[in-house]
């Protein structure tokens, strides 16, 4: 026998949840993108992280996102990446980075790593 009470009482808290947030993403965000390089610049007031794919051969590489955030956010995203990383490792072992081939870059602003 199925027990609706339950149900109805998850039904409730999601209504009166006064914090909650509705996020809606279409479909041509949600397909993404792939990137397997990202550049990373700032001034006082923002953080610029542009999303690139380098393809082995071509000299020549489009920015495919572009995401600006507040410091603040930016900082909260760190944590984010970081706690997100380390849940992965303990699931599926170390990560284990090769090399980054040297690749020309001069955009004019700081030098960034990523």
């Amino acid at each position: 026998m199925f027990d609706r009470s339950s149900e109805k009482m998850a039904d409730a808290k999601e209504q009166t949840r006064p914090n909650q947030l509705n996020i809606e993403i279409s479909e041509e965000v949600a397909d993404g993108i792939y990137s397997n390089l990202a550049i990373i610049t700032h001034s006082n007031s923002e953080f610029v992280l542009d999303f690139v794919r380098v393809m082995p051969g071509v000299p020549k590489a489009k920015v495919k996102a572009r995401v600006l955030l507040t410091p603040q956010h930016a900082k909260r995203l760190m944590r984010a990446l970081a706690d997100n990383l380390q849940k992965f490792e303990s699931v599926h072992g170390p990560i284990h980075e090769s090399e980054m081939p040297e690749i020309p870059m001069n955009f004019g602003g700081p030098t960034a790593q990523a």
